[in-house]
């Protein structure tokens, strides 16, 4: 695969994005509406994370909202309001779309934290679902309620995702009733994988991302790969896989740095190959 760098220069134009030492954080920043998707929004992250596959600057990610705020969902008059007026080839061609956002966070090489403050709501929970790990505050407050506006809960893979994430009978109860899940019930439910102040939320967010990408970086694309296969493979099949994407791993230059420096009894330096 062709690695091409020049992702730090990127400019988007319905969100912030900046690079630093290899981690890329994306701010969805509306904060006045509590960052809410557009269509624009929605195509952008596609085309991002898209384009991540083949980012040789960018080896992980942290997907945040600004103000206090994660993200909303679907804005209310941009978006509600023109899909009421759609016929079916339009309204499939957005659900299509705002799925392969999760199709394409899914895919990129790169782990995703997600740092969840306040409002994460409809398609915002769904952002925050197709992230690798959560970080959360005790003001975050998750809600997949599409049923709460007439729509199933099935919705750009929650029904695939969430029961992996919290259990079957916990995403039904979410999916169904379109309620609120709290910071402390998400920790506990392993929807978050951290709770933290939210003055430091960001932070600590990058701060996990840049120990991944000062890792080795092939070996966590390989594993992140390995994690999304296996769901549907049985446990043979799983560890003929996992046995082929280990020797695979043990060709690359990080594996021998990561010998040296233990026979030499220093810290391994990784260059991700």
């Amino acid at each position: 695969m062709n690695r091409t760098a020049g992702f730090a220069e990127y400019h988007a134009e319905h969100f912030r994005w900046s690079v630093a030492d290899g981690v890329g954080t994306i701010v969805l920043d509306r904060p006045a509406r509590k960052n809410p998707l557009t269509f624009a929004s929605y195509a952008e992250l596609r085309d991002l994370f898209r384009g991540l596959v083949h980012a040789a600057d960018v080896h992980a990610v942290v997907l945040t909202g600004a103000g206090g705020n994660f993200c909303s969902g679907g804005d209310v008059h941009e978006i509600i309001a023109p899909l009421v007026a759609m016929e079916m080839p339009e309204l499939l061609a957005f659900t299509r779309m705002t799925g392969d956002v999760v199709k394409a966070m899914r895919a990129a090489p790169q782990p995703i934290v997600a740092a969840v403050d306040g409002v994460c709501a409809g398609a915002g929970a769904m952002l925050a679902l197709a992230a690798d790990i959560r970080f959360g505050t005790a003001a975050a407050n998750v809600a997949f309620l599409f049923t709460r506006v007439g729509l199933a809960g099935a919705d750009m893979g929650a029904c695939a995702l969430l029961p992996r994430v919290i259990g079957f009978g916990r995403a039904a109860e979410l999916l169904f009733s379109g309620r609120a899940l709290s910071a402390e019930e998400g920790f506990a439910w392993g929807f978050f994988n951290r709770l933290c102040e939210s003055g430091s939320l960001l932070a600590d967010a990058q701060a996990l991302a840049q120990s991944f990408a000062s890792g080795p970086t092939f070996a966590h694309a390989m594993t992140k790969t390995m994690l999304a296969q296996e769901w549907a493979m049985s446990l043979e099949t799983a560890i003929e896989h996992e046995a082929q994407a280990q020797a695979i791993c043990m060709q690359t230059g990080d594996f021998r740095r990561a010998y040296e420096a233990f026979a030499a009894k220093r810290a391994p330096v990784f260059e991700g190959e």
